[in-house]
């Protein structure tokens, strides 16, 4: 491999960063031990830029290139994103549950396409306790028939992926603005 440019970053196919490079994991780095670095990194990734800066922490991250592109502007440095999303009353589509019932006998036990809740049979009678029935006369049932479930845990929301080990190049050639 020839010699990579200081701060570059790339992926690597195993889990340790090889020598002379370091994990992008947001690690925080002694300016006067890297001082080359530090000079082209600054603190747009974190660190106090007296003592301190901070490697770039792609752990759960897509890298994006900064500046205005389809989805907004993206400054250098700048994290975006969840790993997972709560969903409220408020970030759900407007949308209903319509809960109507036929006023007629039942005659099915299982609900198939253009059935409604039925009046049910009475137990024992054939051919058993049916709960649908072909739409008659659709009545709306009780509001509070129908309420609010869920345990209010976030779900997931992160895209497909492949685990793969980023890192940053720590020595190398210091790139020269063209």
């Amino acid at each position: 491999m020839s010699t990579p440019f200081l701060g570059q970053i790339q992926p690597f196919g195993f889990d340790f960063p090889p020598r002379g490079w370091a994990e992008c994991n947001g690690q925080v780095m002694s300016i006067s031990q890297n001082t080359a670095l530090f000079a082209l990194l600054g603190t747009y990734y974190g660190g106090n830029g007296i003592s301190t800066f901070a490697l770039p922490n792609l752990q759960s991250r897509v890298p994006v290139h900064q500046g205005t592109g389809a989805g907004g502007a993206y400054v250098i440095g700048e994290e975006g994103g969840v790993e997972n999303v709560p969903l409220t009353l408020s970030n759900l589509p407007l949308h209903n549950h319509g809960f109507v019932g036929a006023n007629q006998n039942a005659n099915s036990g299982v609900p198939e396409n253009g059935v409604a809740l039925a009046n049910p049979i009475k137990s024992g009678a054939p051919p058993g306790d049916p709960f649908y029935a072909a739409p008659g006369a659709l009545q709306p049932l009780n509001p509070a028939s129908i309420g609010t479930t869920g345990g209010n845990t976030p779900h997931s929301n992160i895209q497909p992926y492949l685990a793969i080990n980023w890192c940053i190049a720590l020595s190398g050639i210091f790139p020269t603005r063209g």
